[in-house]
């Protein structure tokens, strides 16, 4: 098609054949009395405990597991068994030391001292989509900057099964404790690749025949759209939308209608309903 960015189509020169083959590449409880001279600095801190229990059920290096003193409960019980069959040392500590560790996020009683979140690439993507025999649908941010809107897209992303989420390097937040809250876990189930240049990421996506689609006051209603197809999903800054170089490169835009008084939504929120229109489209009933 013509890239007109409020119609659907097909592009006038059909895009390369997809190459989607390729496969993706400690003691236990031992409390300590004084940890002044401990530094987590160099690793990432995962705070909660739902997604202190996601990141033992993976398989990231754990470090070490902090428990505030005098907890219990289901949660705190499945967190300890978790530590003890992969032999991970959990140190009890007061509250003072876990609001110290993550800043005063809300930590419910655990903060895990786990690896570095592993970012992955564009080729992972696409095995993943390969693995399941799907055509590949990735999540693309545009300059989304609010840590407590990537963990909640990561989790509808993981609950529809899409093969990934792409963000930019610059100007856009990164996989951080907070969005590991924020995602309830999920950040340990959705891959995420990191790229230096979104748009000519998006042109590589084309070339390996993505159809790109962004979200625009003036796009085409989304119940409309042709979601069996590979498809990149593209949602903008939360303030600025999607900046013109990436909408230049939209094969089409699509709306949400709204009849209310608010003319706009959260990105996590639009992202939702996108995404699951992707999953009713390919999902039948």
């Amino acid at each position: 098609m013509t890239r007109d960015n409020k119609n659907f189509g097909k592009r006038n020169s059909q895009p390369k054949k997809g190459n989607f083959s390729r496969k993706p590449d400690k003691k236990f409880v031992k409390p300590i009395e004084d940890l002044a001279e401990e530094k987590e600095t160099d690793r990432d801190l995962v705070a909660g405990r739902l997604p202190a229990i996601e990141v033992l059920k993976s398989e990231r290096d754990i470090n070490k597991i902090f428990l505030q003193e005098g907890l219990s409960g289901s949660k705190m019980e499945e967190i300890q068994n978790l530590a003890k069959k992969r032999s991970i040392q959990i140190s009890l500590v007061p509250k003072a030391k876990l609001d110290q560790l993550v800043d005063g996020m809300n930590h419910q009683g655990v903060v895990v001292a786990a690896s570095a979140f592993q970012y992955a690439t564009i080729d992972d993507l696409f095995a993943i989509a390969a693995q399941k025999n799907e055509d590949p649908f990735f999540i693309l941010l545009d300059g989304v900057e609010d840590p407590h809107n990537l963990g909640s897209i990561m989790r509808t992303a993981d609950a529809i099964g899409a093969h990934g989420i792409i963000i930019p390097k610059r100007r856009a937040v990164g996989l951080t404790a907070t969005v590991a809250k924020a995602s309830t876990g999920a950040i340990e189930h959705v891959a995420v690749a990191r790229v230096t240049n979104l748009v000519q990421t998006i042109k590589e996506l084309k070339e390996r025949g993505l159809w790109l689609y962004g979200t625009d006051m003036e796009g085409q209603d989304y119940r409309q759209w042709e979601t069996t197809l590979p498809i990149g999903l593209v949602m903008g800054n939360e303030g600025k939308g999607i900046s013109r170089l990436v909408k230049e490169q939209m094969d089409g835009m699509v709306t949400i209608p709204m009849t209310g008084h608010v003319q706009s939504l959260n990105a996590s929120v639009a992202a939702s309903l996108l995404m699951y229109e992707v999953y009713r489209g390919r999902n039948k009933i």
